[in-house]
This record gives structure tokens, C-alpha cells and sequence, in this order.
């Protein structure tokens, strides 16, 4: 873990309410894809967890959705530093995929995919990725994961553009191993569809980010875990849901 202060490069809407920023700093300590960064906003006590999109030479990109105080503040930015601790959680471990891998993103599930498609295929494996969305106009990063040599599915519930319906109804495709991230209720009905082996992403409220408050533990077969310290990935294996 790492803290420092980041300059604000770049914070441009994709959708209506989400937003790309773009930040320089130290990124040393961001090693693996599906870490994440907590942000240090002015007046609110508690930082606010983003999932790392992408880093490269000293650049770290996020995608937030504007959904409290915390990101409508953010999404006003256009200048200045943010104070940051970075490197936080344990990622996507890619060493554990077969040649053929299926990604599965939903909503701002999406972003930490991205960094994980380009490790993949940065080690040569057949990357396929379906991006979950609630109808078209929500649609991100579809261009940018195709541009990576990903095969790209979206679906929207709406059926306006892609394939109707959830992700699941796209997981109907050739994968040895895969890795998912988004709301629980999407990451319940991946696990229920799957049929392989693969990691799971979870979003969950924090405290601290880094384990010392014990806020975001979770039950799994092995006993509790803390999503920001020991997570926030966990192997399908190990996972229990709660009713």
C-alpha cells in the first residue's frame, strides 16, 4: 500500500453519470489488475474506493459512477491532486487461467476488466468478454476492449442494443477459465451458470480499505476474509453465499 497525491490528467464523462479520470502519480505499488485505489475527498470522512481500470507508465485510470456526494464531487473535477492510497487489495491472478478465457463485467463491474483483458492477452490467451448494461445508453468500453483483440459481447436488459437480456444469456461460449466482476445479484447468477472454475470480484462498503477495521469481512469456506484486504477477488471455490 501506498499513499501519495495524485495530479488530475483528464475527467470526462462516458454516460450520463460515469465518468473516466485520468491521474499522475506513483502507480508503483498497482501490480496486479482488479486492485483498487481509496480516494481522499475534501469534507467527507470516509475515502471512497475505485476499482483501477488501467496503469501504465505512471498513469492510473478509473471509471466511477456518480451514485452519492463522494463521486458528484469527483465528477466536478477538472484540476488539482487527490490524496490516495493505492495498490489496495489482491487482484486477479491470471496464472490460473486456461488458454481460452471468458470475462464477465456488469455496470461499473466493467472497468477492472479491462486491465485484466490486457494482461491476458498480453500472455497470449484468447480473451472473450461479455459487458452487462441496463439498456444502450449506459454502454462503456466496448470499443476499447475490441481495440485490445478481445471478442466482445454486450447485452442490455432492455434488448436496445447487443444481446437481450443479462450476461448469462451470452455465457453460451467456449471458456476454459473465468473471471467476473459487478453487483451481487449478477455475480450469483454467473456462479450458477459457470461451468468452470474462475474468480469473483466484490463490491462491498469499507471502511478503512485496508483491513484494520474488519467492516467488509465475508463468510467463505475457509472462515472470514476481508473484501478490501484479503479480497476483494475470491475463488468460486471458496465462496458462500449468504440467504
Amino acid at each position: 500500500m501506498n499513499q501519495g497525491f495524485f495530479g488530475i490528467i483528464e475527467n470526462t464523462p462516458l454516460t450520463d453519470n460515469v465518468f473516466r479520470m485520468r491521474l499522475s502519480g506513483d502507480t508503483s505499488n498497482i501490480t496486479a489488475p482488479g486492485q483498487f485505489v481509496n480516494i481522499k475527498l475534501d469534507g467527507l470522512y470516509l475515502r471512497r474506493p475505485i476499482s483501477v481500470c488501467d496503469c501504465e507508465d505512471g498513469v492510473l485510470t478509473i471509471i466511477y459512477k456518480v451514485v452519492g456526494k463522494g463521486t458528484e464531487q469527483m465528477s466536478k473535477m477538472r484540476e488539482g491532486a487527490l490524496d490516495v492510497l493505492s495498490g489496495l487489495g489482491n487482484g486477479y491472478d491470471t496464472s490460473l487461467s486456461g488458454d481460452k478465457v471468458l470475462l464477465i463485467g456488469g455496470g461499473v463491474g466493467v472497468p477492472p476488466l479491462y486491465m485484466l483483458a490486457k494482461r491476458l492477452i498480453g500472455e497470449g490467451k484468447s480473451v472473450s468478454v461479455i459487458l452487462g448494461f441496463n439498456t444502450k445508453s449506459e454502454v462503456f468500453l466496448e470499443k476499447e476492449f475490441a481495440e485490445l483483440g478481445a471478442d466482445v459481447t454486450v447485452t442490455t436488459v432492455d434488448g436496445s442494443y447487443g444481446v437481450k437480456g443479462f450476461v448469462t444469456n451470452a455465457m453460451d461460449v467456449d471458456y476454459s477459465y473465468f473471471y467476473t466482476c459487478g453487483p451481487e445479484p449478477m455475480l450469483r447468477a454467473v456462479y450458477n451458470t459457470s461451468k468452470t472454475s474462475g474468480q469473483f470480484s466484490f463490491e462491498e462498503r469499507m471502511g478503512c480499505g485496508f483491513g484494520a477495521c474488519m467492516g467488509c469481512s465475508c463468510k467463505t469456506v475457509t472462515g472470514y476474509k476481508r473484501i478490501c484486504k484479503d479480497g476483494p477477488v475470491l475463488q468460486k471455490e471458496e465462496i458462500l453465499w449468504q440467504k
